[in-house]
């Protein structure tokens, strides 16, 4: 349980930004084989070679049933907080994780372990198996029936070895692995609020899908209950960390009163003049920054920023930036970054006297907060403008009673969705620190998000030698991917001042749980 602790503990100060996350895992296999070596494009970062991916594959699944808390559990009505219900997290967000064959334990199924430990957490997370009713002014309630979540076996005819090379988002026909279809706005009233899927390999692994309503947990509340039931898989009596409702800790004032400016809850001017849309075809590379790529981003960093600012910072703006190229918006286009910072920890009000989230809330806790520069200053200036640009994002958002501040706007403005237009949506899923969870199969070969939609997200990786470091999977219309790839490295060479070419470095993922909790 000491372990469980540190864990739960590195939690609270990390959140990724969309649901759906983030299980840090040691995994060994190097996925690479799908990597394409190309001349100059890949003399720095690996790719894959299209933006389809030739892995196919069926699961036959069983009838879905419902799984219900394992002990009676009390009727409630529970009104969600106006962080909550907003309507940009009105929809699933989903997380796959992969396991290998354990010999050790034969005789056991896994499906009938997770679907019996799903109904022991339940009984502690009972709001879960619950259903979503709409109040007055819209206003989302959790009636808390007793339901239960909806459950899924099912076989594919693949095996585990043959994603070598495709364990990064999107999972090749992860259609395939999860209970309902992937989207980023779905009716979530009176519908289940779990749908999980296990998927038996013809290897002897397995496949865990987890599908969860966004308006219920962010990615640290996902991820509390997530071991919750991998608690109860191994044998403990009790979850480590007791569920915290407290929802109403984060409902707007009385009267509202929006103190700080929310720009991300604002479109650009002239939002339809936009690159890049969730119709387009698009191609998928990952790219994996490890100690060289850091070094040279560092070394371009301002001097006073230095000592401050993150890797997620650095990678965040050094993206931006070169997502901003290769899309060719006009200069005079205001362009975005936008991402999440969690406000666990932080006092609700400016003047500090309210109390911080209690230790096991599982509610929505996060911020979205946005960078924003005309493209052509973005393109023009150097890389420490975009890192400025974010890192004074990041601390404007930080303010205490910041996260009142949106709750209170969601009630004034009816619950606005934020803006996507022009605007690169990114989650850091590499400081969960679950890389000691095992509920008995051992540690997983990947957890993480099933798709990337317009959205990446940083996701722990390392390299063929060992080398530890941060995969970013990038998804972007074939017009402009390979003036991005080009542009990432052209960027990378000019700040090491010359060609280290450690081209087509393979990598793996470490396993992370990517329940990206927002919408992407």
């Amino acid at each position: 349980m000491t372990r469980v602790r540190r864990f739960l503990s590195a939690v609270a100060v990390c959140v990724s930004c969309s649901l759906v996350a983030c299980l840090e895992k040691s995994a060994t296999a190097v996925i690479s084989a799908g990597f394409r070596q190309s001349k100059m494009i890949n003399a720095l970062f690996p790719f894959t070679a299209s933006a389809q991916c030739s892995l196919t594959y069926n699961a036959r699944r069983s009838e879905a049933v419902l799984v219900a808390p394992e002990k009676p559990t009390p009727y409630e009505l529970k009104p969600l907080s106006d962080i909550d219900d907003q309507c940009g997290l009105r929809f699933y967000r989903s997380g796959i994780l992969f396991f290998r064959n354990n010999p050790a334990q034969s005789g056991r199924d896994p499906a009938a372990v997770i679907k019996q430990s799903l109904a022991e957490a339940l009984v502690y997370y009972y709001p879960l198996a619950g259903r979503l009713r709409a109040g007055p002014d819209d206003k989302l309630i959790v009636e808390c029936t007793g339901e239960g979540a909806v459950f899924v076996e099912a076989e594919a005819d693949v095996r585990l070895e043959d994603f070598d090379g495709e364990l990064s988002p999107p999972i090749p026909c992860n259609d395939q692995l999860l209970c309902e279809p992937e989207s980023t706005s779905s009716d979530v009233i009176g519908r289940p609020l779990v749908y999980i899927q296990v998927t038996r390999l013809v290897c002897g692994g397995f496949i865990l899908g987890i599908q969860l309503c966004h308006c219920m947990a962010d990615a640290v509340g996902l991820m509390q209950f997530v071991m919750a039931m991998f608690e109860m898989a191994a044998g403990a009596a009790e979850p480590t960390i007791p569920p915290v409702w407290a929802r109403e800790m984060l409902n707007a004032r009385s009267p509202p009163c929006v103190t700080h400016p929310h720009p991300e809850y604002e479109e650009v001017p002239d939002p339809t003049k936009d690159r890049i849309s969730p119709a387009d075809v698009l191609a998928h590379r990952p790219f994996f920054f490890g100690e060289k790529e850091m070094s040279a981003l560092h070394r371009q960093a301002p001097a006073y920023l230095r000592g401050t600012c993150s890797r997620f910072d650095m990678i965040a703006a050094y993206v931006w930036r070169c997502r901003t190229i290769a899309l060719g918006y006009d200069p005079e286009d205001e362009v975005r970054v936008q991402f999440v910072v969690n406000a666990r920890g932080k006092r609700n009000n400016a003047q500090g006297r309210s109390p911080v989230l209690p230790h096991g809330f599982y509610g929505n806790a996060f911020v979205f907060t946005v960078a924003s520069s005309t493209a052509g200053e973005l393109c023009r200036k150097p890389f420490s403008y975009a890192l400025e640009l974010v890192a004074a994002a990041k601390a404007r958002s930080a303010a205490d009673d910041h996260l009142q501040s949106v709750a209170d706007l969601m009630v004034l403005k009816g619950r606005p969705r934020f803006a996507t237009a022009r605007t690169y949506l990114v989650s850091d899923l590499t400081k969960m620190g679950l890389d000691e969870l095992d509920f008995g199969w051992g540690t997983v070969v990947y957890a993480g998000p099933a798709t990337a939609m317009l959205a990446t997200f940083h996701l722990p990786a390392r390299s063929a030698e060992g080398e530890r470091g941060i995969l970013v999977p990038v998804r972007l219309p074939e017009f402009a991917i390979e003036r991005f790839v080009a542009e990432m490295e052209r960027g990378i060479l000019m700040m090491e001042g010359e060609s280290h070419g450690y081209g087509g470095r393979q990598y793996a993922t470490v396993g992370s749980t990517c329940m990206a909790m927002s919408k992407m």
